[in-house]
């Protein structure tokens, strides 16, 4: 199949119109490319930037990955957008030579470029990076109580806050203690990453949340806890500890095991005593020889 480019009356093949391009590039200026960020289910104007006084007479939009497709194009006044592209029924060629896009996908993050000419015959390309992100869910945050030992006095809750985001990357976790702005670093460590907060807690903090804060470039969102009332139901009374609950299991089932193992080598060799005894009494008669 070949792909035909009329200029001016005249039919040309995709070879000679790629030959074309090239001698454009010859008197091209090319703008920088600026980054352009958005997130999935959105729509996005890649704008196509022209200076002062430059009539455009052709132009021709392109994504640059994971392979080069044609989007769009701009020739003798018509606007045409439907190449067989990943961007099929989603690109839109605005009348100042714009290209929309959307809905935005997870996998359409790639380079983009338009290039332009005018009635002089000069050119200019322009490139563009588009980022686009996974809109951030709610955070699920957990929070874990270490039993006091003897290095924390007996009205101190160490407490350690999780903070997880599902089915996302590329994020940023940060922490808020509410109604301050930042954290004191006495009191508070993080651990993997920030997904982590270790908080030590007296009796006089029992109403202080705190808030794991998810966040990409465009978007973001918090979850909130109050980690005193954790505490209290720890030491709730009656309610033993995970180290009090392994201080009885886990002898106990030692013990078991133990036991196991002796009655069944108890077993074993009363078993082959058994067998001995049983032989010696189940031994034949000697036959009478008939007579």
């Amino acid at each position: 199949m070949f792909w035909i480019w009329v200029v001016k009356g005249v039919c040309l093949p995709l070879w000679r119109r790629m030959i074309m391009w090239s001698l454009w590039g010859l008197l091209l200026w090319e703008v920088a490319g600026a980054q352009v960020l958005s997130k999935v289910g959105d729509s996005v104007l890649l704008v196509a930037e022209r200076p002062p006084g430059f009539q455009v007479r052709e132009a021709i939009w392109r994504s640059l990955w994971p392979s080069e497709e044609l989007l769009a194009m701009f020739f003798q006044g018509s606007l045409e957008t439907l190449y067989h592209s990943r961007f099929l029924g989603r690109a839109r060629l605005h009348s100042n030579l714009s290209l929309e896009l959307g809905p935005l996908e997870s996998g359409d993050s790639s380079n983009f470029s338009v290039l332009m000419v005018d009635t002089r015959g000069r050119a200019q390309t322009q490139t563009l990076q588009l980022k686009v992100y996974d809109a951030v869910p709610r955070p699920v945050v957990h929070v874990f109580i270490a039993v006091a030992g003897d290095a924390l006095p007996l009205t101190t809750c160490q407490v350690f806050l999780s903070c997880w985001a599902p089915n996302v990357s590329d994020v940023t976790y940060s922490w808020r203690q509410e109604g301050t702005m930042d954290l004191g670093m006495e009191a508070h460590s993080l651990f993997t990453d920030g997904q982590v907060l270790s908080v030590s807690l007296g009796p006089g903090e029992k109403d202080v949340a705190y808030s794991c804060i998810v966040s990409n470039p465009v978007s973001w969102d918090l979850a909130t806890v109050t980690p005193w009332e954790s505490c209290r139901r720890e030491a709730a009374p009656g309610k033993a500890s995970y180290k009090d609950v392994l201080l009885v299991v886990v002898p106990v089932s030692l013990l078991l095991a133990l036991a196991g193992l002796f009655s069944a080598w108890h077993w074993g060799r009363c078993s082959g005593k058994k067998k001995d005894l049983c032989a010696d009494r189940v031994a034949p008669e000697p036959e009478n020889p008939l007579v």
